[in-house]
């Protein structure tokens, strides 16, 4: 099973928000990437919006969310299944 740590997504709860569970930290590696400036201009618009809280999380959220589709496609195509 594709293991990956569940984070809330939307919306953006404060860190100081009554009731919030303090969520255990994982481990983060240092990347850099490249994305198109209308990627970033959205992404923008987004933690204006306040539905993301920064840029880095959500790049994490769009991985998130594209390794748990691709893992479902495979799922559905049998190719975890065992003899």
């Amino acid at each position: 099973m594709l293991k990956y740590e569940s984070e809330p997504m939307y919306p953006f709860v404060p860190e100081n928000a009554p009731g919030k569970k303090t969520p255990r930290k994982t481990p983060m590696r240092n990347i850099t990437i490249n994305i198109p400036e209308i990627y970033d201009e959205n992404i923008q618009k987004l933690i204006k919006l306040k539905l993301q809280p920064s840029r880095s999380e959500a790049v994490r959220t769009a991985i998130r969310e594209f390794l748990h589709q691709e893992y479902e496609n495979l799922e559905s195509l049998g190719f975890f299944k065992t003899a």
